[in-house]
């Protein structure tokens, strides 16, 4: 697992809007460019009009980065607590599908606690039979 991953979406975790739920989730990225963007789940009293950490990340990728390289994810870190008496909080649908739009399914996702135990997927152990292009 990737450290500075790791320690980036902690920072993000913490920096969390989650008002309502309290469960403050933070991710990291680091593009093929060796770039590295991280956000923080954002909830609204508008349910569910908020958006994940995942996809925080994702929008600052995409606003910072100008070429295909530094638009195409490497590794992902996803740091929250728990769930479920003791399971890893792995990406949602949702945001396994964007992952999916900037990269392939050997894409390693890191799931971790914020003591730093986890568990780590590829994007296809998580999202098997993607929508994607090929399929189309």
């Amino acid at each position: 697992m990737n450290e500075l991953l790791f320690d980036r979406a902690l920072v993000a975790r913490e920096r969390a809007h989650a008002p309502y739920s309290g469960f403050k989730v933070g991710a990291a990225l680091r593009t093929e460019s060796g770039e590295v963007y991280f956000g923080a789940n954002v909830e609204n009293v508008a349910f569910p009009n908020g958006w994940c950490a995942e996809t925080s990340a994702i929008a600052q990728m995409i606003a910072g980065a100008s070429s295909a390289p530094g638009r195409r994810i490497a590794m992902v870190c996803v740091v929250a607590d728990r769930v479920d008496g003791g399971i890893v909080c792995t990406p949602c649908g949702g945001c396994r599908q964007r992952l999916k739009e900037f990269a392939g399914p050997d894409l390693v996702v890191h799931c971790m606690d914020p003591e730093g135990k986890g568990e780590s997927f590829t994007l296809g152990e998580l999202l098997p039979a993607a929508f994607a292009v090929e399929r189309f």
